[in-house]
């Protein structure tokens, strides 16, 4: 049997005309020879009446504090809506389609309400209903504890749903479908030149997840690497082929390996503050671990980590910058902090094997008069942390510089 699973966003689902093409999808799958398996997730985003954060919105109106258990059982209710839905115009088509909640389809997590981490995936149900001739619509996004809990799996979690169906069944393919033809060289919104990139490893596009793009979640990709089952970022709404994430060893049609090329993107994250902490050089080891376990203990995450003799920077997000610097005062250090930055960063596969690619960088800042607060680099990205009204400037000249237009 030829799996397939077929993941569709809220924009795929949220209207009747939007799930034509759902089906036309589905139905063309079903023409390839493929069994798929169509996971969705709630329908429209915020504002529409059955979204998520309508649903949340419509819970919390009521008591501000309510309990994480409730949220779930709550939050679940947007995929529960749309998988009956979907299912109803699937069957209208002529397709034998089957709606299952997150649970019935196996998906095992543990009982940390709004963010529960999958345990284990039962397949039996859904082979059970591929073998009868089923298309199972499955609820993306949510779980079911071994005590019967209804569980959600946090941001992104219908991508990570899709992935985990797929790796446990050893999927032929995961597609993703989203209102977008794939994975952008950039922001198409702030660089006009970005261009759809046809494949990228998994490694790639983990980083740039990671880094702020939010075409897919990086725990769907890291759930799906291991087995080495592909997966595709393509819209709902066009026949372009999308684009492609797979090992390093898979070449474009252009005939480009993707271990050839220096760099695949560029991606940002905004609000961000910048922390710097100083002492003497003697105690930097002693005030690393003081700083970084009164951020842990307050629940303040960190980034962006440099620790040098006499100096300590990272980053945390806007709305923490307060918190951290009267924590650390109350320690009695010596804190200053840069509200209003913003990371960016250059990700690609092969840029820790080519000489230069650190010059080219700052000097494509340079030339721009962008003042530099903070690097931070791996084997596969360069981040750099500038100001906020410089960040655009930024990505463009970044995007620019590494030729990712041509």
């Amino acid at each position: 049997m030829r799996i397939i699973i077929q993941k569709f966003g809220g924009t795929s689902v949220a209207t009747a005309e939007s799930r034509q093409q759902v089906v036309r999808k589905v139905q063309q799958a079903l023409e390839k020879g493929y069994a798929p398996i169509v996971v969705v997730s709630a329908m429209g985003r915020k504002g529409a009446p059955y979204a998520t954060d309508t649903l949340i919105a419509l819970a919390k109106d009521v008591y501000a504090e309510v309990a994480p258990r409730e949220l779930d059982q709550i939050m679940h209710c947007g995929e529960l809506i749309s998988s009956i839905v979907m299912t109803s115009t699937l069957q209208a088509a002529g397709v034998p389609a089957k709606a299952l909640t997150g649970g019935q389809a196996g998906m095992v997590t543990n009982e940390d309400f709004c963010n529960a981490h999958i345990l284990k995936v039962d397949t039996c149900r859904l082979r059970r209903e591929l073998e009868a001739g089923f298309v199972p619509v499955v609820c993306g996004f949510q779980g079911m504890s071994a005590n019967g809990e209804i569980t959600t799996i946090g941001r992104g979690g219908s991508d990570t749903s899709a992935a985990a169906f797929g790796a446990a069944l050893d999927a032929e393919l995961v597609e993703i479908y989203t209102d977008v033809d794939g994975i952008m060289t950039a922001d198409p919104r702030i660089v006009k030149q970005a261009k759809m990139l046809e494949c990228i490893s998994y490694e790639e596009v983990c980083q740039l997840a990671h880094q702020g793009a939010k075409v897919i979640h990086p725990r769907a990709v890291e759930l799906v690497m291991p087995k080495n089952i592909p997966m595709v970022i393509k819209s709902t709404f066009s026949d372009n082929p999308g684009t492609l994430i797979t090992h390093v060893t898979q070449e474009c049609t252009d005939g480009v390996a993707l271990s050839d090329r220096v760099a695949s993107g560029v991606t940002y994250l905004a609000h961000i503050a910048h922390v710097k902490v100083a002492m003497d050089a003697a105690q930097t080891g002693t005030a690393s671990k003081t700083v970084f376990q009164a951020m842990a203990q307050h629940g303040i995450s960190v980034d962006l980590i440099n620790v040098h003799p006499g100096q300590i920077m990272f980053t945390v997000a806007d709305a923490m910058r307060e918190k951290a610097q009267g924590y650390l005062q109350e320690l009695g250090l010596q804190v200053e902090t840069r509200e209003d930055c913003a990371m960016v960063s250059v990700v690609g596969g092969g840029m820790g094997e080519v000489p230069g690619v650190m010059a080219s960088f700052v000097e494509a800042l340079a030339e721009n008069d962008i003042m530099i607060l903070q690097t931070v680099d791996s084997q596969t990205s360069i981040s750099v942390l500038v100001q906020g009204t410089q960040m655009v400037e930024a990505v463009t000249a970044l995007h620019e510089k590494f030729a990712l237009a041509d």
